[in-house]
């Protein structure tokens, strides 16, 4: 029992190996040391508690999610959020390291007081503190919370007259989203991706769930794994709540007292000023860089061929310079090149086997027609449209 001394108690779970899609059934023993998981089929592992960090569970409803390793890592999924008080029982010295539930009651209180202080902090700490708590508030604000700010901005940024509202096509992107979530049924929010008929070549992260797609990207893509790429990447925006934590950063500061205090009617009235700031800013390389590693692990965990993404982007470059519309997408995203040689380690790490291909019987030029009077464009360079 590697000289553990507490007798070890028994939760089941889920392990992912970090490199294929498989969530495995798991038998997770709380030991002293250390966690013992007996994975269904595959064998016994032992993770010591100093490799083992957690990255989800920190919500009521969310799974408790335990990671090991580097940019791919294992991790282990249990639903049951006791599991965590088990945890720091076993290793109190530990403690720090794991979420206790039993906090949550006070969240809301904390918080406040928090954002009072925050509010009043002297001229020199604002300029610096309020970056470092948007982060931290952005990622406490309750779902509910959000999906009313996300709602405000698609307000300003897709009203209904400028939607593309083609029932079959959006049935096909509402196909590759929920293709993208199926095998993540911790994501809290529910996906709603919008088509707004504009030629620029871009697409953003809402709060709350909301993707806008413009028609011009579409027009741009030459296959359902392109898109699905694209999609992986603002999900993870989305489940990183990027987006949030700019809007709160960078928004009035009425808008951070709002989501402090849980203010609804708030979020609701800054939809004008967080579509402003959302279109004019763009993400930090941290924050691109994490959207891009976890949307290739969301498109591998898909059994989506992750490549896709990084065709994609190997067009846009090609085409940078003669098409205007594509200008606009590489201005609000890292170096083409250094991000599609990012994007190809990402792939070759996740040892992702061939896929198959995604919506193989669909004409995918058909899609470029979702918007009334548009027409699709011929593939460039000669490839096929998917």
């Amino acid at each position: 029992m590697r000289g553990d001394v507490a007798v070890p108690t028994t939760w089941e779970g889920h392990y992912l190996d970090g490199r294929s899609a498989t969530r495995q059934r798991a038998t997770i023993r709380v030991m002293r040391t250390g966690l013992e998981a007996t994975v269904e089929g595959g064998g016994t592992l032992f993770w010591p508690y100093r490799e083992v960090r957690q990255t989800q569970g920190f919500y009521a409803g969310e799974q408790v999610r335990l990671e090991r390793g580097g940019e791919l890592p294992e991790a282990l999924l249990v639903a049951d959020p006791a599991f965590l008080v088990d945890l720091r029982r076993a290793a109190p010295e530990l403690g720090g390291r794991f979420h206790d539930p039993a906090g949550r009651r006070l969240r809301v209180e904390l918080t406040l007081l928090a954002g009072l202080a925050v509010v009043a902090i002297t001229g020199a700490l604002y300029l610096w503190g309020i970056p470092a708590f948007a982060g931290w508030v952005a990622g406490r604000v309750p779902v509910a919370w959000e999906e009313r700010l996300g709602e405000a901005v698609v307000a300003e940024l897709a009203p209904p007259a400028k939607r593309c509202e083609d029932s079959e096509r959006a049935r096909v992107i509402g196909e590759i989203a929920a293709a993208l979530t199926r095998p993540m049924p911790d994501f809290p929010y529910r996906v709603r991706v919008l088509v707004v008929d504009e030629p620029a070549v871009n697409a953003f992260a809402l709060p709350g769930g909301y993707v806008v797609v413009l028609r011009g990207l579409i027009e741009h893509t030459h296959s359902a794994e392109e898109l699905a790429g694209v999609l992986a990447h603002e999900l993870q925006h989305v489940r990183g709540r990027h987006p949030t934590r700019t809007l709160l950063q960078h928004a009035s500061t009425a808008l951070l007292v709002a989501a402090v205090t849980g203010d609804v009617s708030g979020a609701l009235a800054y939809g004008a000023e967080g579509a402003r700031v959302l279109a004019l800013l763009r993400y930090s390389r941290v924050l691109e860089e994490e959207a891009d590693r976890e949307g290739t692990r969301m498109l591998v965990a898909a059994g989506i061929d992750p490549r896709g993404l990084v065709g994609f982007f190997e067009s846009l470059q090609k085409e940078e310079g003669d098409v205007p519309a594509v200008l606009q997408y590489l201005s609000t995203h890292p170096a083409p090149k250094e991000r599609i040689a990012r994007l190809r380690a990402l792939v070759a790490r996740s040892g992702a086997p061939p896929a198959p291909r995604l919506l193989p019987d669909y004409d995918w030029r058909d899609l470029a027609r979702i918007c009334p009077g548009s027409s699709p464009s011929p593939p460039s360079g000669g490839r096929r449209a998917g």
